[in-house]
C-alpha cells in the first residue's frame, strides 16, 4: 500500500463537523465517498483531529492508503478528488508520505484562530465566518486575559464533556506554546498554538477572554481556574463555532519560531 497525506480546507458552515456522521454530511464522509469513487478498496481516511459543526479549516490534515498498482501521484489525487467534492471542501495538497506517517499520532501541535468582528455591521461575506460582537472590548484587558493561557496548565475549566466516557481525556493538561491577539479596524483575532486541545477548549478560552475584555471577568480569576481546577469552575461562555478556524497542524517540531502560519483573508492588520 501507498500512504498519502492530504491538506484539506473547508467552510464549516456547510458540514456536520469532521467526524463521520449518520447524516453522511461530515467532511470525513465526503472525502471517503470521493476516494471510493476513484478506488473502491480504500477503507478509511484518518484526520488529524475533529472539528465541530460550523468550525472552519484552512489546513486540516488527513491520510489514506491505496493500492500501489493505481500509480496515481499526489497531483492526480488532488485533481480527481476536487472534481468530486463540494466547492466548500477542497484538497489543497496531496503527497505520498512514509508508511509510518499518521495524520493524528504524528502531529506535534495545532494552531487555531478565533475571529471576532467588532464593526457595527457584519459584511455578508463574513457571515458564519466570524463572531459579531457589538459590545466594546478593552483590548488591554483582552491581551492580559489571553496571556494567562500560555504554558502548561490543567484546562478542566475550559473543556466540555462529550458525554461519552470513552472519549474523555485521562489527562486534561495541555501546553499552549503561544497565545496572542491582533486587531484591525473592525476585527480582533485570537490565535492559539499548542500541543493539543480539549473538546471546545478554544471556544471556551475565547469566551472567558471576551468576558474579561468586557469587564465582566477578572484575568486573575482565569489564572485561579488554571491553577486550581474543579468541576464547579467553568468558563462562563462558550464562543460560537462560526468564528473558529483550524489554521495548521504541525509535525516534527512544535515551536513558535518554526511556524509559517496562513494569514487571515483580506488586508493584513496594520
Amino acid at each position: 500500500m501507498s500512504r498519502y497525506r492530504l491538506t484539506v480546507a473547508y467552510g464549516g458552515q456547510d458540514f456536520d463537523g469532521w467526524q463521520s456522521q449518520p447524516s453522511g454530511n461530515a467532511v470525513q464522509d465526503h472525502l471517503l465517498r470521493a476516494l471510493r469513487e476513484i478506488q473502491p478498496r480504500i477503507h478509511t481516511v484518518q484526520g488529524a483531529g475533529r472539528t465541530d459543526a460550523g468550525v472552519h479549516a484552512m489546513a486540516q490534515v488527513a491520510h489514506f492508503d491505496e493500492a500501489v498498482e493505481t500509480r496515481m501521484d499526489g497531483r492526480a489525487w488532488r485533481e480527481a478528488l476536487n472534481n468530486r467534492l463540494p466547492r466548500t471542501l477542497r484538497v489543497m495538497e496531496a503527497e505520498i508520505v512514509p508508511p509510518d506517517f499518521h495524520a493524528r499520532f504524528s502531529a506535534t501541535g495545532k494552531t487555531y484562530r478565533y475571529e471576532i468582528f467588532v464593526g457595527p455591521v457584519l459584511p455578508p461575506w463574513r457571515w458564519r465566518r466570524a463572531w459579531h460582537l457589538r459590545r466594546p472590548l478593552d483590548f488591554g484587558r483582552l491581551e492580559e486575559a489571553i496571556s494567562c493561557f500560555e504554558g502548561c496548565h490543567n484546562f478542566t475549566a475550559f473543556a466540555a464533556n462529550r458525554g461519552d466516557p470513552v472519549l474523555e481525556p485521562t489527562d486534561p493538561r495541555r501546553t499552549i506554546f503561544r497565545a496572542r491577539a491582533t486587531r484591525g479596524p473592525e476585527e480582533i483575532h485570537l490565535e492559539f498554538t499548542g500541543d493539543g486541545f480539549l473538546y471546545k477548549m478554544v471556544r471556551m478560552m475565547t469566551g472567558s477572554i471576551v468576558r474579561a475584555a468586557e469587564g465582566d471577568l477578572s484575568p486573575d480569576l482565569i489564572r485561579q481556574w488554571l491553577a486550581a481546577p474543579s468541576p464547579g469552575r467553568k468558563s462562563p461562555l462558550t464562543a460560537p463555532a462560526e468564528g473558529l478556524h483550524l489554521v495548521a497542524v504541525h509535525y516534527d517540531r512544535c515551536h513558535p519560531a518554526d511556524f509559517h502560519l496562513a494569514q487571515p483573508p483580506g488586508p493584513p492588520f496594520g
